[in-house]
């Protein structure tokens, strides 16, 4: 069966909307569990790529998340206010800003370590199934890149 062109229009039949709505959803899903270590979904974010690699500049961080450090900047302020993290000039660099965790933004990673397992089963998904979806994301991603 093949679709029309008025059907391309369809809300349904929207990548944009479906996008948007599972974002928003995923996210709200994400609210909870998040509470319950004292951070927000962007903040989450922030710990994931300093638990991967700390320190980093901003900039890397800004590249690694695919933020501007406007937009982080905020985020690491009220992170360092919270304890997680400190942030300082980079020693013969001073435009660059290093990131770095403190003990207890490491201690966090291990509360949340049950966070993937905990949204798995909050979604009704399998790893393979996240991983599917992170692999056609990852392409969606790509594409718009390219474009």
């Amino acid at each position: 069966m093949s679709v029309s062109q008025e059907e391309d229009l369809l809300l349904e039949r929207q990548l944009c909307f479906a996008l948007s709505v599972a974002s928003r959803s995923v996210i709200g899903a994400y609210r909870p569990v998040l509470e319950e270590l004292n951070l927000t979904h962007p903040q989450y974010l922030v710990m994931l790529a300093l638990w991967e690699k700390s320190p980093r500049t901003v900039r890397e961080l800004g590249e690694a998340l695919a933020m501007e450090p406007a937009t982080l900047s905020p985020m690491l302020k009220r992170l360092e206010a919270n304890g997680m993290l400190t942030r300082q000039r980079v020693a013969g660099n001073e435009r660059a800003l290093a990131v770095e965790l403190t003990p207890a933004g490491r201690e966090l990673r291990q509360k949340a370590l049950s966070v993937p397992g905990t949204m798995m089963a909050k979604l009704g998904l399998t790893r393979e199934q996240v991983e599917d979806l992170n692999a056609t994301m990852a392409q969606v991603i790509a594409a718009t890149q390219r474009a």
